[in-house]
Order: C-alpha cells, then sequence, then structure tokens
C-alpha cells in the first residue's frame, strides 16, 4: 500500500480559491438552512439536505456523474470509501442518509448538519453494542428509506480495498427481500490517490488542499445491480459478495 507524496505548499492563487469556496459554501448553507426550515413547515419528506450536499460539492470544485439506477426504496447502500467527498457526492447522487462514527458528533456543527441528512451514529469501537447498532440501522433506514454504509470502516488509499467488516450488515441479512442492498463503487479516476484522505493527513488540511485544486475533480458514482439470491443471505455474504462487486467493476476499469 502506497503512502499519499507530501502535500504540495498552497500558493497564492490556491488560498484565493480557499477563500472564495468558503465564503460561498457559508451563502449556499444559509440559503439551504432557510429553505429547510420553509420546507419543514409542509408535510412530506424534506429533501434540501440532499440539495445543500450536491451544491457544496459542485461549490469546492467536485463534478458529478451517475451510472446505473438507484434501487427503490428502502434502499440500502454498500459502497468504497476514500474521502469527505463520498458523502456529497453520494447523497446529491441517492438522497441518501449515512452511517458515522459517533466521533463526529463531538462537533456541535457537524452533528448540527448530519442530523438534518438523518445521519444515524454509532460507537464503532464498542463491541458489546453491535445488537444495539444494528438496531439503530434499521430504524435509520425505516426513517430514511435510503442509508449508506461504508463496511472498510474508515478511508482507503484511492488504489486498494479494505476488507469490508460485516457485523453491521447483520440490519439486512437473513433474506428480506422487501429491503434493497446495492453496491456503490465512487470512482475518481486516476485522481483518486490525489484526492484520498489517508495516513496522517488531517481532515482540515485535506479540505483545503482539494478547495486549493484549479483542477475539477470527477467523481462518478456507479450505481451497481442489487445483491440477489444467496449473496444476500448473512451478513458474512453480503460483505464478500458487494465488495467483488466492487472490485470488479474497478479493476474492470483500470484494465
Amino acid at each position: 500500500m502506497t503512502a499519499p507524496a507530501a502535500p504540495a505548499q498552497v500558493g497564492v492563487a490556491g488560498r484565493l480559491r480557499i477563500g472564495l469556496r468558503l465564503a460561498t459554501l457559508l451563502g449556499w448553507l444559509l440559503t439551504c438552512l432557510l429553505l429547510y426550515g420553509l420546507r419543514a413547515l409542509l408535510p412530506g419528506r424534506n429533501r434540501v439536505a440532499p440539495l445543500f450536499l450536491r451544491g457544496t460539492l459542485r461549490i469546492v470544485g467536485g463534478r458529478l456523474h451517475v451510472r446505473g439506477t438507484r434501487a427503490s426504496t428502502p434502499c440500502f447502500l454498500i459502497a468504497n470509501h476514500l474521502s469527505w467527498l463520498d458523502i456529497l457526492a453520494l447523497a446529491g447522487a441517492t438522497g441518501t442518509a449515512f452511517v458515522a462514527h459517533d466521533g463526529l458528533a463531538g462537533n456541535a456543527g457537524l452533528r448540527f448538519l448530519c442530523r438534518l441528512n438523518r445521519t444515524v451514529f454509532i460507537a464503532r469501537s464498542e463491541r458489546g453494542t453491535v445488537g444495539e447498532q444494528v438496531g439503530q440501522l434499521q430504524q435509520g433506514l425505516h426513517e430514511s428509506g435510503v442509508l449508506t454504509l461504508f463496511p472498510e470502516g474508515t478511508t482507503n488509499d484511492g488504489q486498494t480495498l479494505r476488507p469490508f467488516k460485516s457485523s453491521l450488515l447483520a440490519a439486512v441479512d437473513g433474506g428480506d427481500d422487501t429491503v434493497a442492498i446495492q453496491p456503490v463503487w465512487l470512482d475518481y479516476g486516476p485522481d483518486a490517490p490525489d484526492i484520498a484522505w489517508f495516513g496522517a493527513e488531517t481532515g482540515l488540511a485535506n479540505a483545503l488542499r482539494l478547495m486549493a485544486r484549479a483542477k475539477p475533480v470527477p467523481v462518478t458514482v456507479h450505481l451497481l445491480p442489487p445483491l440477489a439470491g444467496q449473496e444476500r443471505n448473512t451478513r458474512k455474504t453480503i460483505a464478500a459478495a458487494a465488495r467483488e462487486a466492487i472490485e470488479a467493476v474497478s479493476t474492470g476499469a483500470e484494465s
């Protein structure tokens, strides 16, 4: 596994791009908070949060492309994970909520924004609460209709898939065909190693580095065929089948 190269110093032009993008993000956030409050007065599901995330991706330089079709709800998405941009791209493409570790809930601002998008927070370090966590995921899927899990448990280097952890996939095992289980490949093309948030780089450093880029960040969300039959029998068969599907399409694209 190759560690990412040390980031280059951000020049004057990069600093200007960061400042402009941050100012634009602030305006976009305030606009969407107003829209969210107004939409909350009406019946039905409030879809302003995915709109905010998709717009945020565009502002920070992302260019979203979608291939395939999201399965009908309820739908449980299983995706590879290499950047915080994954959240923006997936939400923008599918309207999904997410499963996140409870460390993010320690930041009041992030916790507030995550709650608006129905994020399910779990304590991954506490193995004794897996049964409770599975219940949280099932409830989150019921409330959101579409829920995404990153079973690698952390971001990768943009070149190699980590092993998929299966414990939380117990939320959708047992052959219940009423819930679609759909693998998703997040594809950043040849830029993936540079985009990846990996190694000793902090989240803030990665965010500033990407926002300083003049070159757009291409990201393609590949919605792969849902799992079927024996692939769905247990949490372990789900993890293996989803990883195999993602690895197959990503390897095929590189060859």
